[in-house]
Protein backbone atom coordinates (compact mmCIF):
# COMPACT_ATOMS: atom_id res chain seq x y z
CA UNK A 1 0.00 0.00 0.00
CA UNK A 2 1.37 3.39 -0.89
CA UNK A 3 1.31 6.43 0.83
CA UNK A 4 -1.54 9.04 0.53
CA UNK A 5 0.00 12.38 -0.41
CA UNK A 6 -0.70 15.47 1.55
CA UNK A 7 -3.70 16.67 -0.90
CA UNK A 8 -5.49 13.46 -0.25
CA UNK A 9 -5.22 13.63 3.54
CA UNK A 10 -6.36 17.19 3.18
CA UNK A 11 -8.84 17.24 1.12
CA UNK A 12 -10.34 14.53 3.96
CA UNK A 13 -10.03 16.41 6.62
CA UNK A 14 -11.59 19.18 4.85
CA UNK A 15 -14.43 16.52 3.84
CA UNK A 16 -15.00 15.60 8.02
CA UNK A 17 -14.69 19.73 8.85
CA UNK A 18 -17.17 20.56 6.15
CA UNK A 19 -19.54 17.99 7.27
CA UNK A 20 -19.34 18.27 11.18
CA UNK A 21 -18.71 22.54 10.67
CA UNK A 22 -22.67 22.67 10.10
CA UNK A 23 -23.33 20.47 13.48
CA UNK A 24 -21.20 23.11 15.03
CA UNK A 25 -22.31 26.17 13.79
CA UNK A 26 -25.75 25.66 14.48
CA UNK A 27 -24.83 26.35 18.10
CA UNK A 28 -22.58 29.57 17.83
CA UNK A 29 -23.91 30.05 21.88
CA UNK A 30 -21.73 27.24 23.37
CA UNK A 31 -18.07 28.14 21.82
CA UNK A 32 -16.42 25.64 24.46
CA UNK A 33 -18.57 22.93 22.45
CA UNK A 34 -17.38 24.21 19.50
CA UNK A 35 -13.57 24.45 20.77
CA UNK A 36 -13.26 20.99 21.80
CA UNK A 37 -14.97 20.31 19.01
CA UNK A 38 -12.27 22.09 16.70
CA UNK A 39 -9.89 20.40 19.02
CA UNK A 40 -10.83 16.69 18.18
CA UNK A 41 -11.20 17.35 14.49
CA UNK A 42 -7.38 18.45 14.40
CA UNK A 43 -6.52 15.45 16.75
CA UNK A 44 -8.40 13.04 14.56
CA UNK A 45 -6.47 14.86 10.76
CA UNK A 46 -3.21 14.39 13.22
CA UNK A 47 -4.08 10.67 14.06
CA UNK A 48 -5.15 10.05 10.81
CA UNK A 49 -1.63 11.20 8.93
CA UNK A 50 0.21 9.37 11.84
CA UNK A 51 -1.87 6.14 11.00
CA UNK A 52 -1.39 6.62 7.20
CA UNK A 53 2.10 6.83 7.49
CA UNK A 54 2.69 4.14 10.31
CA UNK A 55 0.76 1.62 8.21
CA UNK A 56 1.68 2.11 5.14
CA UNK A 57 4.65 0.03 5.51
CA UNK A 58 2.03 -2.87 6.27
CA UNK A 59 2.56 -5.74 3.33
CA UNK A 60 -0.57 -6.30 1.51
CA UNK A 61 -3.14 -8.93 2.54
CA UNK A 62 -4.05 -9.50 5.77
CA UNK A 63 -6.80 -7.02 7.35
CA UNK A 64 -6.32 -4.65 4.22
CA UNK A 65 -6.91 -7.50 2.07
CA UNK A 66 -5.19 -7.89 -1.49
CA UNK A 67 -7.59 -6.61 -3.79
CA UNK A 68 -7.47 -3.77 -6.25
CA UNK A 69 -10.66 -1.58 -3.31
CA UNK A 70 -8.18 -2.48 -0.86
CA UNK A 71 -6.03 0.61 -0.57
CA UNK A 72 -9.89 2.88 -0.38
CA UNK A 73 -11.23 0.80 2.63
CA UNK A 74 -8.13 0.92 4.18
CA UNK A 75 -8.10 4.56 4.02
CA UNK A 76 -11.23 4.57 5.56
CA UNK A 77 -10.57 2.08 8.33
CA UNK A 78 -7.46 4.17 9.28
CA UNK A 79 -9.73 7.61 9.63
CA UNK A 80 -12.53 5.36 11.49
CA UNK A 81 -9.64 4.75 13.74
CA UNK A 82 -8.48 8.45 14.17
CA UNK A 83 -11.61 9.84 14.76
CA UNK A 84 -12.52 7.28 16.82
CA UNK A 85 -9.57 7.38 19.06
CA UNK A 86 -9.99 11.33 19.22
CA UNK A 87 -13.44 10.90 20.43
CA UNK A 88 -12.49 8.70 23.23
CA UNK A 89 -9.72 11.23 24.86
CA UNK A 90 -6.88 10.74 22.40
CA UNK A 91 -3.70 11.29 23.14
CA UNK A 92 -3.84 14.46 24.69
CA UNK A 93 -3.60 16.96 21.12
CA UNK A 94 -6.95 18.27 21.93
CA UNK A 95 -6.55 18.80 25.41
CA UNK A 96 -4.08 20.85 24.78
CA UNK A 97 -5.05 23.01 21.50
CA UNK A 98 -8.78 23.37 23.50
CA UNK A 99 -6.49 25.53 26.04
CA UNK A 100 -4.53 27.32 23.27
CA UNK A 101 -7.76 28.34 22.00
CA UNK A 102 -9.57 29.24 24.86
CA UNK A 103 -6.86 30.59 25.89
CA UNK A 104 -6.44 32.74 22.82
CA UNK A 105 -10.51 33.42 22.74
CA UNK A 106 -9.71 35.13 26.12
CA UNK A 107 -7.00 37.70 25.54
CA UNK A 108 -8.69 38.62 22.34
CA UNK A 109 -11.45 39.08 24.31
CA UNK A 110 -9.74 42.10 26.48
Amino acid sequence: MSMPGIDTVLASAHGRYAAKGNAANANPANPAAMTRENAEQFEAVFLNTMFQTMFAGLEEGGTWGSDSGSEAWSGMLVEQYANTIAKAGGIGIADAVQRELLSLQETAGQ
